[in-house]
């Protein structure tokens, strides 16, 4: 029975031991992340000019973005990050800014970065991938609902149709399709995203 009980201490050591470290790493996690900034430091400004319980409408002035098409894999992205991390004609290094965008124009989904304000079309580095366009997003109104938990397109779509519900009984009309808006990088957990969803709006102050 001694030597029963000298095994069993064995074997619950190690298991004691590792239930201490996996306890400690999340709440070492926990900590970190709800203290830590989103994937950058430099966010596209913009004024809330109405707000209710359920969504708020923001005035954002012209942005300079780069973008790809964004055809369902990785490779928009890393495209993006690769510019960004010097495969433009300068070798410049260009700060990650937020948030990473997705929308339909043109029946082709595009991923979009947006650029410092410091660029302007005139000094703004030509990417080296032709897949990539600098382009400028005029500006204008968006209607726009938060959510935390997975980017996923699942996630997405429903609250999509729940900001749009919004915005008919309220009688503000939508211009073109639901933009995607992320802010964190993949390593946060869902609970702690701040993920968006953005309808262009036609608004009357």
């Amino acid at each position: 029975m001694k030597e029963q009980n000298s095994f069993f201490m064995q074997y619950l050591m190690p298991i004691n031991k590792l239930w201490k470290i996996t306890f400690f790493l999340i709440s070492l996690i926990l900590y970190i992340f709800p203290n830590t900034k989103t994937m950058a430091s430099e966010e596209a400004p913009y004024n809330v000019v109405h707000k209710t319980d359920v969504y708020e409408i923001r005035h954002y002035s012209d942005r300079l973005v780069v973008q790809v098409i964004n055809r369902g894999d990785n490779n928009s992205f890393r495209k993006l990050f690769n510019y960004i991390s010097g495969s433009n004609v300068t070798s410049e290094k260009i700060s990650m800014t937020i948030p990473v965008t997705q929308t339909k124009k043109n029946n082709n989904l595009f991923m979009q970065f947006y650029l410092p304000s410091k660029f302007t079309k005139e000094n703004v580095p030509i990417p080296s991938n032709p897949d990539i366009e600098i382009t400028t997003i005029q500006e204008g109104y968006y209607a726009v609902i938060k959510y935390s938990g997975r980017s996923s397109d699942k996630n997405f779509e429903k609250h999509s149709k729940i900001l749009k519900q919004k915005l008919i009984e309220d009688k503000i009309s939508i211009i073109g399709s639901p933009i995607k808006a992320t802010y964190n990088s993949p390593f946060t957990l869902p609970l702690f995203r701040r993920n968006e969803t953005m309808f262009n709006v036609d608004w009357k102050n």
